[in-house]
């Protein structure tokens, strides 16, 4: 009887203390996953690309640049976003993309909305997909900017291996392109990719990279399912279950226009889980094309998407925890977001001081995103942890910095 008394004791002392071993302590004090910062600065206008339109004029593209106000690491993680808009209209100020790049930024992010070309002739599915080609250039041309100012200037501080793209609607097409979309013989032949400029396009930088190192989809798909290939970059994509503009899975766009047949975020993960690609799929079961554009309460599923997808991958080595659980394909992530009972506006989203984190908002965490403890996740190059409002933690607890 002592002995079972003993034995409980020490495993009662023990059992504990080897959990706490398990679990790695956050060095980054919630960096990348809490709204460390409280403001934020905002580049307007920076001038990253000249490129020619559709009617062969020079113009030049811009982007606002929204940073951490008060940070001092070395090197952060950037995300470039892309408007909606269907190739026509929409800015780079739009609400979603300031209320995502301010967001992003209170984690610590450097994150960019920038202008791509808009418009397309003649009006069919053919000069949608020529539009397509044409902004993602663009939106590679941006990546390209900053691996070039992390070469040279260091303006903005980002880590050129931690360079993430996305987008919604028209944008989510353009990050999607931008991530797998990588070999000219893949591009049909009517879109003439030769006469665009190749995938890369003319807007500058030639010589850097412009690959991901991780795509977010929101309300996007693919021309070509088959685009998306073993050994690809992580994938996140946040869709509504009944859009009637893009498909969540396998359908066609351009209703007015000849149908184009496309592949929206349902059967991507399909496809992504066929052929290894670390992915994870948040689903909005019953909302419609872009529903944050009009719920606040999509805004929340769409950020915390972003967030839980993108701190694993700042750590050295892929996947993280959120994408191993997702590639086993018994365990769907999916999340239904609360709907509000009346709709409003793009006017109506909160402004960035009225952001407030609200995780209850969902119903459920996607199984991915399921874990007892987050590990630390500190960038490699980082040579300074936050600076916060609240006051700085001790000496001794700041990660170390990179050599």
């Amino acid at each position: 009887m002592r002995f079972y008394f003993l034995l409980i004791l020490l495993l009662s002392i023990g059992w504990p203390a080897a959990l706490r071993a398990q679990i790695a302590p956050d060095t980054t004090h919630g960096r990348y996953h809490r709204p460390v910062f409280r403001q934020v600065t905002v580049r307007r206008n920076v001038e990253f690309a000249q490129v020619t339109t559709l009617l062969g004029m020079s113009q030049t593209l811009y982007m606002d640049v929204y940073e951490p106000t008060g940070d001092t690491v070395r090197r952060r993680p950037l995300v470039v976003l892309a408007h909606e808009g269907g190739f026509l209209t929409g800015t780079r100020d739009d609400a979603v993309m300031t209320a995502l790049c301010n967001r992003l930024a209170r984690l610590g992010y450097v994150a960019a909305t920038i202008d791509y070309r808009l418009y397309f002739f003649p009006f069919d599915t053919v000069g949608i997909g020529r539009a397509a080609i044409r902004a993602t250039q663009d939106m590679r041309a941006a990546v390209r900017f900053f691996r070039h100012d992390a070469a040279t200037a260091k303006k903005f501080r980002v880590h050129p291996g931690y360079v993430f793209v996305g987008g919604s609607s028209a944008g989510g097409f353009m990050a999607l392109q931008a991530g797998y979309l990588n070999k000219a013989a893949e591009v049909p032949a009517y879109l003439d990719l030769k006469a665009l400029g190749g995938l890369e396009g003319s807007g500058g930088h030639a010589g850097y990279s412009s690959r991901p190192r991780g795509v977010i989809n929101l309300c996007g798909a693919l021309a070509r399912a088959t685009w998306l290939e073993a050994g690809d970059v992580p994938l996140c994509s946040v869709h509504g279950t009944r859009d009637g503009l893009v498909p969540y899975g396998r359908g066609t766009v351009g209703s007015a226009l000849p149908p184009q047949l496309v592949y929206g975020s349902g059967a991507l993960r399909l496809r992504a889980n066929a052929v290894g690609v670390p992915n994870v799929l948040r689903r909005l079961r019953g909302a419609g094309h872009v529903p944050y554009s009009f719920e606040p309460t999509y805004i929340d599923s769409a950020f915390f998407a972003m967030r839980d997808f993108l701190r694993p991958l700042l750590g050295v080595g892929a996947p993280g925890p959120l994408l191993a659980a997702a590639l086993n394909p018994r365990r769907a992530a999916q999340v239904t977001a609360l709907l509000l009972p009346r709709r409003i506006g793009l006017q109506g989203l909160p402004t960035p001081d009225e952001i407030t984190w609200r995780p209850d908002l969902l119903k459920s965490t996607p199984d991915s995103t399921q874990r007892p403890a987050e590990p630390a996740l500190p960038l490699p190059a980082a040579d300074a942890a936050p600076t916060p409002t609240p006051p700085a933690p001790p000496q001794g607890s700041t990660p170390k910095s990179e050599r």
